[in-house]
C-alpha cells in the first residue's frame, strides 16, 4: 500500500532514496541522485517492497543494505525513506561527547564553543597592573627593580597575573594580549628627551623596541617640572617560555628623576584579550 502521512517534503530531515532495481540478489547499494548514501543505521530506514513494508529484516554496512536472502528479480521497490537521527531520537543530557563535535581546545568553565567547532576563551581572563615604587635618575635598560604588582585601595586585577623578575615579565598564559606603560619623570632643568618604550623577545633572548613614545621637560619655573608619556602595543603570546617583556627608559639628561610613588605614577598594564 502507499504511504500514510504527511508528504515527506514537509519533513525536513527524512530524505527520499532512490528505488532498488532488483536483479535476485541479496545486497544491494543505497544511492540518493544517483550517489551512494550512507544511513545513520538500519533502524533509520524505512522501505516497501511489493507493497509490503520492511522493518528489522535487513541489516546495513556503509552504503549497503543486505537483506540476508535473495530478493527476486520480478520484485518491486516501492520505497525508501531514510530519517534523521534527530526525528527519531533526541540525546540525553550530557550525552553528547567533546568526540562526537569533534571540537578542538579546552572545554571548560572560561572557554564557550564558537562556530568553527574550536573552544576559545571567554572574554577578558587576565588584567594585571605593575607600578614603580621607588623613584631612579638616568636611563634603565630595563627596569629591574622596585616593581610591584598594584595594592592600593579599590584597585584590583583579573585571573592568573604575569611574574616578573629583574624587570622581566612573563605571561600567564598564550594569547593576543595588549601591553601598556606609562612614564611619569620630574627634573629641576631641562631634559631634550626621555624615551619611554616597551621591548619585546619571541626567543627570551633578543629583545626589540615595539612601541616608544618620547617626552621632554623644560622648565619654566625655578623649580621641579613633570612631564608623563605612554605607549602600548598588541603582543603575540605565542609561547610562554620565550614570548616575554621589559620596559625602557633614556634620559637625555642623566639626571631626571623618573617617579616611583605606592600610586600609579610609573606603571605597567596587561590585558588578555583572546587567543593567539
Amino acid at each position: 500500500m502507499a504511504y500514510i502521512g504527511r508528504d515527506v517534503d514537509k519533513i525536513s530531515n527524512v530524505e527520499v532514496l532512490d528505488n532498488i532495481t532488483f536483479d535476485g540478489s541479496s545486497s544491494y547499494t543505497l544511492q540518493k541522485g544517483g550517489s551512494n548514501f550512507t544511513p545513520s543505521s538500519a533502524n533509520t530506514l524505512l522501505l516497501s517492497i511489493d507493497g509490503v513494508v520492511q522493518a528489522g529484516n535487513f541489516t546495513v554496512s556503509g552504503s549497503t543494505i543486505d537483506f540476508g536472502t535473495a530478493v527476486a528479480g520480478t520484485s518491486t521497490c516501492d520505497f525508501i525513506l531514510h530519517y534523521g537521527v534527530g526525528l527519531i531520537t533526541t540525546p540525553a543530557d550530557g550525552t553528547v561527547s567533546l568526540d562526537k563535535l569533534s571540537a578542538t581546545g579546552t572545554k571548560d568553565a572560561t572557554t564557550f564553543l564558537r562556530g568553527d567547532n574550536t573552544f576559545a576563551g571567554a572574554g577578558i581572563t587576565v588584567a594585571d597592573q605593575f607600578k614603580l615604587t621607588s623613584a631612579f635618575s638616568g636611563d634603565a635598560s630595563p627596569i629591574a627593580s622596585n616593581l610591584s604588582r598594584i595594592d592600593r585601595t579599590g584597585q584590583g586585577t583579573l585571573g592568573t597575573g604575569m611574574t616578573e623578575s629583574s624587570g622581566i615579565f612573563t605571561f600567564p598564559s598564550t594569547g593576543i594580549y595588549h601591553v601598556g606603560f606609562t612614564a611619569t619623570t620630574q627634573l629641576s632643568g631641562d631634559n631634550r628627551f626621555t624615551f619611554i618604550s616597551i621591548q619585546a623577545t619571541t626567543d627570551n633572548s633578543t629583545y626589540a623596541t615595539v612601541a616608544e613614545t618620547i617626552s621632554h621637560i623644560t622648565q619654566n619655573q625655578s623649580s621641579v617640572t613633570y612631564s608623563v608619556g605612554s605607549c602600548d602595543s598588541l603582543i603575540d603570546v605565542t609561547n610562554t617560555s620565550n614570548v616575554k617583556v621589559r620596559f625602557h627608559i633614556g634620559q637625555q639628561n642623566s639626571s631626571t628623576t623618573t617617579r616611583g610613588e605606592p600610586t600609579n605614577a610609573t606603571y605597567m598594564t596587561f590585558i588578555r584579550l583572546g587567543d593567539t
